[in-house]
């Protein structure tokens, strides 16, 4: 790590930056006087989104190049950040496609890679260094895919249940060191990711909606989230649902 800051600043380090709720997490956070250091495979496709947070919010903002799946460069690529972040949030993620996954192993393996192996790999670092310095924030975004397998996503869902339960895990390590562990379980929101899909539009976030929930979730060490209220009671249902019956349901 180059430097260490004052108190007074606040840095907040977004990993998957381009994803349209990273975009919209970035500008709540500097709308709250955060720093923004924005991560993607890209960073050039950044500078658009992180010049135009420092000219609206005043901010500092940093592009820097991070690829979850390149799991090697991991340590080199938290050192060399320009400073220790406050808040780190994991965004990125990969759906993929299930039925290509099943005869097809490099899709199968980029889905796990994305959305559990390489999210643990970069954390693992962050929660040491954050562990060492007694403060901080983590805040992963899973899915409520992961909270029971379906036939529809099973390969993206089991990643992210694997992440879900990675998360708890490493906020109980983390909670006696004054770092706190938040895990998001946004539902359905509208993305470009999304775009066209038949989403109920009841129980769909959009980006901004996403954001607002994850900062306010975040500053009230709420644990779990889930944006909007009725997924907790819908994922309740799924939950509970008697295996025998379950298995023979097209979800």
């Amino acid at each position: 790590m180059n430097t260490e800051h004052s108190v007074s600043e606040k840095y907040v380090l977004i990993l998957g930056a381009m994803s349209d709720v990273a975009r919209a997490l970035a500008k709540e956070y500097a709308s709250h006087g955060y720093h923004i250091i924005a991560a993607a495979r890209d960073e050039k496709r950044l500078i658009p989104l992180t010049h135009d947070i420092n000219i609206r919010f005043g901010v500092k903002t940093f592009a820097i190049p991070f690829d979850a799946e390149q799991t090697s460069t991991h340590a080199n690529f938290y050192e060399s950040l320009p400073t220790s972040p406050d808040v780190v949030i994991t965004a990125f993620g990969y759906l993929g496609n299930t039925e290509k996954g099943l005869s097809d192993w490099e899709e199968a393996a980029r889905i796990i890679q994305v959305n559990y192996t390489g999210a643990v790999s970069i954390l693992n670092r962050i929660a040491i260094d954050m562990r060492q310095k007694k403060r901080g924030l983590i805040i992963g975004i899973s899915s409520v895919a992961g909270e029971r397998g379906r036939q529809s996503n099973f390969l993206y869902g089991s990643a992210k249940s694997g992440f879900s339960a990675y998360l708890s895990g490493l906020r109980n390590m983390l909670y006696p060191h004054q770092v706190h562990v938040l895990t998001v379980k946004p539902g359905f929101i509208r993305t470009s990711m999304t775009e066209g899909m038949p989403l109920n539009p009841k129980l769909t976030a959009n980006p901004e909606q996403v954001a607002r929930s994850i900062y306010a979730a975040g500053e009230k060490k709420k644990n779990t989230l889930y944006v909007l209220w009725m997924w907790k009671y819908i994922m309740c249902m799924i939950r509970n649902i008697p295996e025998s019956v379950f298995k023979k349901m097209k979800l």
